[in-house]
């Protein structure tokens, strides 16, 4: 599983943060704040906010512009299913449920449908773990 979340970070540029929130002490946040500060570009999805960090949020993962490489969400396990629905309708190359999400149905429909699928792991600490050795 390291070569392929090793490969998953090396390839990815533009990382849709579903459930990624405004607030500074969020994981979700944090996570956001390392990826931009290593290079990445952040979508923010999240349909309760219009802005976070200073770029536009969408309602959702469908009304995002262009391709996203990675859907990270950040969403409870039950609502992880509708967000993959969404990720397999904008053809998204990986779905990655951060850590403590478990959704093996939603896993296996993205695995079905082509995507990459990251379960319970956290992309701070991968990143970490794997590319700043």
């Amino acid at each position: 599983m390291d070569k392929t979340i090793r490969d998953i970070l090396l390839k990815a540029k533009r990382i849709a943060v579903v459930g990624l929130s405004p607030k500074k002490d969020r994981p979700s946040y944090r996570v956001a704040e390392y990826l931009m500060a290593n290079g990445y570009e952040i979508i923010p999805v999240n349909p309760n906010c219009t802005e976070i960090f200073g770029k536009k949020c969408y309602r959702s993962l469908t009304d995002v512009p262009g391709d996203v490489d990675v859907v990270d969400i950040f969403r409870k396990p039950e609502e992880v299913p509708p967000v993959v629905d969404d990720a397999i309708t904008i053809r998204a190359g990986v779905v990655w449920m951060q850590e403590g999400i478990i959704n093996e149905a939603a896993a296996r429909k993205a695995r079905d449908a082509g995507l990459d699928v990251v379960m319970d792991k956290c992309m701070l600490k991968e990143h970490m773990r794997l590319l700043n050795e």
